[in-house]
């Protein structure tokens, strides 16, 4: 199965020329939150209705900067894999969109205890025995993903606690844009790829219970 995920749009939709290849090629397009730049569901469709133009299969969680009805969009849409679990050819994948209250108060947030229900909801309905990709936007706590430039880490533990415990094959995550890298947490294959409005993307392949996992830039 070939992914490419594409956090942190804000809405720069032009950019999706740059890796069209790649879009057309993937089994799935994630998009791992922040597809607006606090916009509602209109931007939102806008975003969706533009990445469909290259490939039709997307699944997404919101970001704290998509106002909270971008959540029942998604929902309506057959895309949000928020609090759920979806088997996608003999992969799972399960989500958790929004995240924890920023330092200057951003449109959909929430506190750990949301989060932590949110994600034993999903793993609760995760089929036993398949691979499973974890989508979030806000990164596991005490990680590369989630080194702000302020220093410190500004992470999730439930995020943390779910992969620890869960082992996803892959996790993709978003939200603190200086946070790119690829790494790993546990067993765990952990990718922040960086906003694709500065130019970067993830691609992987997964191939049974082994994950192939590559930040790209867009092509100019």
């Amino acid at each position: 199965m070939k992914l490419v995920a594409l956090p942190d749009l804000h809405e720069q939709i032009s950019h999706l020329a740059g890796c069209a290849e790649a879009l057309r090629s993937a089994d799935l397009v994630l998009l791992p939150g922040d597809l607006t730049d606090f916009g509602g569901v209109e931007a939102a469709s806008r975003v969706v209705e533009a990445i469909r133009a290259y490939n039709p299969r997307i699944r997404a969680v919101s970001g704290n900067c998509d106002r909270p009805e971008i959540d029942a969009y998604l929902e309506r849409e057959g895309l949000s894999l928020h609090a759920r679990a979806e088997t996608i050819g003999g992969v799972a994948f399960w989500g958790c969109g929004h995240s924890l209250p920023c330092p200057s108060p951003t449109v959909n947030e929430c506190g750990e205890a949301d989060l932590a229900a949110a994600l034993a909801k999903g793993a609760g309905a995760l089929p036993a025995g398949l691979p499973h990709v974890l989508v979030v936007h806000q990164p596991p706590f005490e990680t590369f993903a989630d080194f702000a430039s302020n220093g410190q880490h500004v992470g999730s533990r439930s995020v943390r606690e779910a992969i620890l415990t869960h082992k996803p094959l892959l996790c993709l995550t978003g939200h603190i844009h200086e946070g790119r890298g690829v790494g790993t947490l546990g067993r765990t294959t952990l990718v922040n790829p960086g906003p694709l409005r500065a130019g970067s993307y993830l691609f992987a392949r997964i191939d049974g219970g082994r994950v192939q996992a590559e930040i790209h830039r867009i092509a100019t």
